[in-house]
């Protein structure tokens, strides 16, 4: 099977010039990954939601840079065609630039990521410039910013008041200058999102930041059903995937206990008396297939 064309940055680019909306979303282990990829979508984010959907934190903080490394090498097996990207996770990026180039670098040397994001405005600039200067390339992250949302009272719209807006339009702007290649506008009005998209030159990604955006992302778990804890007002369900599992698992329960699971169509059976052992019938694998 020939391998599909991989979208390239430029190829982000070119979509934002052409009026062609950027699908990017989120994927933690191969399965999903593949899925995605497979589904056409333009941007796959290692994303560090990973520690609440994927690993049961109460949020994004405790993840650490081995858990995003091991991650995305599953999700880098899985994709063939999509960017993708590492995102860097709670202190691996405001120690020092020095740390933050490092970090980024595991995310292209050992897991094959083709970019990085990290989170943050004109605090994060430094960082930025020198993973940049580094070669790696990055896409900015502003508005709410989940891995220090906690300085913001919670998990709040951002960029409400002329002073905010205009601080995240300042950022936005920096961080384009800077050399970012794209920008997620999470959780800000929509009017914001727009102007800070007609004022860019590259491509701005939205998560609660309206139609305006040039794309969206929203954590794959979200949009499954697969995560529920609690519904983002900004996610649509396409999917109730996590009810689905918990009734499949029910039903198998039910047929183990009553008998009815496995029946003769999941059993090995030696057809007829005189019929060498399976073990000694040579060119075939009865238990090809099997995970155990």
């Amino acid at each position: 099977m020939e391998t599909p064309a991989r979208v390239t940055i430029p190829d982000l680019r070119q979509k934002k010039a052409r009026g062609e909306r950027i699908v990017m979303l989120t994927a933690y282990d191969y399965p999903i990954a593949r899925a995605l990829d497979d589904a056409g979508v333009d941007v796959v984010l290692v994303g560090d939601s990973l520690g609440m959907v994927g690993l049961g934190y109460e949020s994004t903080v405790p993840v650490t840079m081995d858990e995003m490394v091991h991650h995305a090498k599953a999700v880098r097996r899985g994709v063939r065609r999509a960017l993708l990207v590492g995102d860097m996770p709670f202190m691996s990026f405001q120690v020092s630039p020095e740390r933050a180039v490092m970090n980024a670098g595991r995310f292209l040397q050992e897991a094959g990521c083709e970019a990085v994001k990290l989170e943050g405005g004109l605090e994060s600039l430094a960082a930025a410039t020198a993973i940049l200067a580094a070669g790696i390339p990055v896409i900015g992250h502003i508005g709410l910013t989940p891995q220090t949302a906690g300085r913001f009272g919670g998990f709040k719209v951002q960029g409400r008041s002329a002073a905010e807006a205009e601080a995240l339009t300042r950022a936005a702007a920096a961080l384009e200058a800077a050399g970012c290649f794209a920008l997620v506008l999470e959780c800000v009005p929509d009017t914001l999102a727009r102007r800070i998209t007609g004022r860019v030159k590259i491509p701005t990604i939205g998560i609660g930041a309206g139609a305006g955006c040039n794309g969206q992302v929203v954590v794959t778990q979200d949009l499954l059903g697969l995560y529920d804890r609690f519904q983002p007002k900004f996610v649509k369900r396409y999917a109730e995937l996590g009810q689905a599992a918990r009734a499949a698992v029910r039903a198998f329960a039910r047929d183990v206990r009553g008998g009815a699971f496995p029946t003769a169509a999941q059993t090995f059976t030696v057809a007829a008396k005189g019929v060498r052992p399976l073990r000694a019938l040579k060119g075939s694998d009865p238990l090809r297939g099997s995970r155990g």
